[in-house]
């Protein structure tokens, strides 16, 4: 299509997907007035104070986990920050500690990788201290069998709802909150996960886990977002964060 019909339905397609998100999260503002373009942020978005890391043409702003520069298996392509070529996990250069974080997401086909927040360094992968929102096809990986490994959950901890995900090559809108202890994991404008770091709850997961062998796991409040690499195509756009006072 061309003109005029055709705007009006690309304009259509990027509010549904970055509206309003179901019940909102606690004292996170007011529902964002989104960007007409992917990668920019409207006038009411930079008034509330979000910024973009990730300006759609460069991978200014990152690098990778416990190294100074930027893998060449992540390219700035076609308006996504994309995992090309075998890389490594890469992180923001800034830390944050309480933020609203938005972004989109989408895989090839049984593809896997992740986003980390509150990362910390001087340790030897990226996930041995930070927490990780799985970003997966469902259907295609067997990942997606288990609701605690599925799209959207806290990776082995906090499971989510069946049927949020949408299919591999379409774009997933994610959003992750944290204040405080208190974290939320929202999927396609549906909160999916809820959890308090640090809890009586979140402890007992997290001594059956994997992640028991790690003591630095989930004891940083603030730190470093990460996107992992593994071993697919996976690309990320509409970074972008608002930190919470």
């Amino acid at each position: 299509m061309r003109g005029s019909n055709a705007k009006a339905l690309w304009l259509l397609g990027a509010a549904m997907a970055c509206g309003k998100a179901g019940t909102p999260a606690p004292d996170t503002g007011a529902p964002l007035t989104v960007a007409a373009m992917p990668n920019t942020l409207s006038a009411a978005e930079q008034a509330e104070g979000w910024r973009l890391l990730f300006d759609g043409t460069s991978t200014t702003g990152w690098r990778a986990y416990g190294a100074d520069s930027m893998p060449s298996g992540w390219r700035a392509e076609g308006g996504s920050l994309t995992r090309v070529a075998p890389a490594a996990d890469i992180i923001t250069r800034e830390q944050f500690g309480d933020f609203d974080l938005r972004l989109d997401w989408k895989l090839e086909p049984r593809g896997n990788s992740g986003i980390f927040y509150r990362a910390v360094e001087g340790l030897e992968w990226i996930y041995h201290g930070a927490p990780e929102y799985q970003v997966l096809d469902d259907a295609g990986h067997r990942d997606g069998q288990n609701e605690l490994t599925s799209a959207g959950s806290d990776y082995g901890l906090y499971g989510v709802p069946r049927g949020v995900v949408k299919p591999a090559g379409e774009w997933n809108s994610t959003r992750i909150v944290a204040r405080g202890a208190h974290v939320e994991h929202w999927l396609n404008d549906q909160k999916v996960v809820e959890y308090e770091q640090g809890s009586p709850d979140w402890a007992k997961r997290v001594a059956g886990a994997k992640f028991a062998a790690w003591p630095q796991y989930g004891k940083a409040m603030r730190g470093h977002i990460g996107l992992q690499e593994h071993g697919g195509r996976v690309e990320f756009r509409n970074i972008k964060i608002r930190e919470l006072r």
